[in-house]
């Protein structure tokens, strides 16, 4: 297989209500279509949720990191690549590329993913899955932004709290991962995204939540425009953390 077949192309276009008020795609929806493309991307090869359910097992997304030069305006047409960097016992790294309506690559992202055991909420094998036949797609393209960092956060004061709702719940049962990134980006005064854009957005993804949890966001200016948030549920079990860079 050439290295050109390993990797996925998928075509999307920003509709409008997938922006926000300047005009460009939000976080959150662009979080959504590189789910789905890395869904797409294992299915069509053997690897998607509804062939590994059939046998208890399902994908879960640990990290995500997101670095941008612009975001899709309303109504253009832009592309998703993503491929298999590398194949672990126990992780699997995922890569993204963001492709404008011009054809030029316009942010990346990577992410790192395990297989659990629907039963034991353990993580599976990777190596033994289909005789190990996952490290067949292993490609090396290139990305060049940084993989995810570690996220810190002191503060014990809680910026806002909420209670997880109806819409906050996936087909697993549990807050869907993307709805973290849609809570955390609401911490942010809408002054500031009139005056400035995200450049880099990562997740941090350590327990799950679930329908009825009290979900508290805690907040660090680690840096000038770059904020470290962590996210606990019911008071002290940290379910995620992120970091959000603007510019």
């Amino acid at each position: 297989m050439s290295e050109s077949d390993k990797i996925g192309t998928y075509k999307f276009i920003a509709e409008p209500f997938h922006v926000d008020f300047n005009g460009r795609l939000t976080m959150g929806v662009l979080g959504n279509h590189l789910l789905n493309c890395a869904g797409f991307h294992a299915s069509d090869r053997g690897f998607g949720i509804a062939t590994l359910n059939e046998d208890n097992y399902t994908w879960v997304l640990s990290r995500l990191a997101v670095e941008l030069d612009e975001m899709p305006y309303q109504y253009e047409d832009f592309s998703v690549q993503t491929w298999v960097e590398n194949v672990y016992r126990l992780f699997t790294d995922r890569n993204f590329a963001v492709i404008g309506k011009d054809g030029k690559k316009i942010g990346y992202a990577r992410s790192v993913w395990a297989m659990i055991n629907l039963n034991t909420r353990k993580p599976a094998d990777l190596l033994t899955l289909h005789g190990g036949s996952i490290v067949d797609y292993v490609c090396d393209e290139p990305c060049p932004i940084d993989k995810p960092s570690r996220i810190k956060v002191t503060s014990d004061k809680p910026l806002a709290t909420l209670t997880a709702k109806y819409s906050d719940i996936d087909i697993n049962g549990h807050v869907n991962s993307i709805r973290y990134i849609e809570h955390i980006l609401d911490l942010f005064p809408i002054e500031l995204y009139k005056t400035k854009r995200i450049r880099r957005f990562e997740m941090a993804y350590v327990a799950e939540s679930y329908f009825g949890d009290e979900l508290s966001f805690f907040c660090d200016e680690a840096n000038e425009n770059e904020f470290h948030v962590e996210v606990k549920k019911n008071g002290n079990e940290v379910v995620c953390r992120s970091k959000v860079v603007f510019e």
